[in-house]
């Protein structure tokens, strides 16, 4: 599975890159064909609370699943969506398996 992190308009620190790379490399639990994850980190509206953006889109045979949430670090915002990706991931295993 190859992960690409997407830092627009910054530069994310090596401590970020890595704690998106563990999260994220948590996926393959719940799905092994994941081709590709690409995660992108924006700052919106800078100086209001709630401004970090992390977006995620797992990309997968035929489909891509996309999950984006906001907060105030992007730590908060990656694991905020990861549950939301896991249970949409479970839901596309289960729906490759009835094919």
């Amino acid at each position: 599975m190859d992960i690409e992190v997407k830092a627009i308009k910054f530069d994310a620190t090596d401590k970020l890159q890595e704690f998106i790379q563990k999260k994220v490399s948590k996926l393959e639990k719940f799905c092994d064909n994941i081709m590709k994850v690409e995660v992108s980190l924006k700052v919106v509206k800078p100086a209001t609370a709630q401004n970090k953006q992390a977006s995620i889109v797992a990309v997968l045979p035929g489909e891509e699943i996309f999950v984006e949430k906001q907060n105030d670090t992007f730590e908060e915002a990656i694991t905020q969506c990861m549950p939301v990706l896991e249970r949409q991931l479970v839901k596309y295993k289960e729906k490759q398996g009835q094919k």
